[in-house]
């Protein structure tokens, strides 16, 4: 009688047989959690396209009132979360964005504030120039051409304020060449040679962003961002894209968005030997907010399953507003 010998299944039939076997772990400490501070106190205002993301004013950044008053900043560390990502809406908008460095602005007042409240907290600071300019581009423009060199000028004063008010990293998402070798150069000569640079090295130009034109107010006023931003049709170009970033000093590499790049993460991955980050950006989290609303999926198991395939596919760090519940549903288990 044929005995059947090979059974993979031997290694699936308990629950702790699975978890003793699991090639791939999913943890709270492998998130950051985004969030979007804004002008003005008390404010709690619900992003219409980002169900339960918020925008808030920077007492509420550090004290948002959960369950017994708990502030969002002990929550994050509470939970095992470790790092915040700070973006901000500024209380005005110029040509070239001046607000981004001002350090009045609710983006460099958030940092601080947290740092002060939480100091085990990382931050993260966005830098970029898109929701502080009255254009909605990335830069300084000639034109409507974004002028690459005169823009890193502009980015370093972003990166080094953000510094000065206590970011641990700062990651610059603006894709223009050079950025990376700009802001070391300003972080180092300003003392700030212990603050991290993670790269959007390969950013693509994608649809996948759209509920974050809603949150960070930034959606272009001409044209798009498609000079600067990647072609989603190329695969090599982000190999290149992230060699030149790791000879300019970059610390981190991020791949962004995730879901429809996984291979790009990869890829990545195999080529390099710095953390690999992802970003589960908006358009992804609302696609499963909205399918969860409806019914139509499981949203646990979904989230938790599309957080796995993102760290299996090589990611060391995981951007996402996913990130509370995840760190809940995985304590649960």
């Amino acid at each position: 009688m044929y005995t059947q010998k090979l059974r993979p299944r031997r290694m699936r039939i308990t629950p702790n047989m699975r978890a003793m076997v699991r090639e791939t772990t999913l943890s709270a400490k492998d998130f950051v959690y985004p969030i979007f501070v804004v002008p003005g106190t008390n404010v709690k205002e619900e992003i219409p396209s980002m169900p339960n993301c918020y925008h808030l004013s920077v007492d509420n950044a550090v004290e948002l009132a959960k369950d017994n008053a708990v502030e969002l900043a002990k929550e994050l560390d509470e939970l095992g979360i470790p790092a915040v990502e700070v973006f901000g809406l500024p209380e005005y908008k110029d040509a070239d964005g001046s607000s981004a460095w001002d350090m009045k602005s609710p983006v460099q007042r958030a940092i601080a504030a947290i740092k002060k409240e939480v100091p085990d907290l990382m931050i993260v600071g966005d830098v970029c120039l898109c929701q502080y300019t009255t254009h909605g581009h990335c830069g300084h423009l000639e034109g409507h051409y974004v002028d690459n060199d005169k823009t890193l000028k502009l980015l370093q004063k972003v990166a080094t304020s953000q510094a000065e008010a206590g970011a641990d990293i700062v990651a610059p998402s603006d894709m223009m060449d050079g950025r990376v070798a700009a802001i070391r150069e300003d972080l180092d000569a300003h003392g700030f040679i212990n603050v991290s640079i993670m790269s959007y090295a390969v950013k693509y130009a994608s649809g996948y962003y759209g509920p974050f034109r809603d949150a960070a107010d930034s959606a272009p006023q001409f044209g798009d961002r498609r000079q600067y931003q990647m072609d989603p049709a190329n695969a090599r170009e982000a190999l290149k894209e992230t060699d030149l970033d790791i000879m300019e000093g970059a610390d981190i590499i991020m791949v962004k968005p995730a879901l429809a790049y996984l291979d790009i993460v990869r890829q990545v991955r195999d080529h390099i030997h710095l953390p690999v980050a992802t970003y589960n950006v908006s358009g992804e989290y609302a696609m499963v907010k909205a399918a969860a609303a409806n019914g139509w999926i499981d949203e646990k198991r979904i989230v938790l399953e599309t957080l796995t395939s993102m760290k299996r596919a090589g990611a060391d760090i995981i951007i996402t507003y996913h990130a509370i519940d995840a760190a809940k549903w995985l304590q649960e288990e």
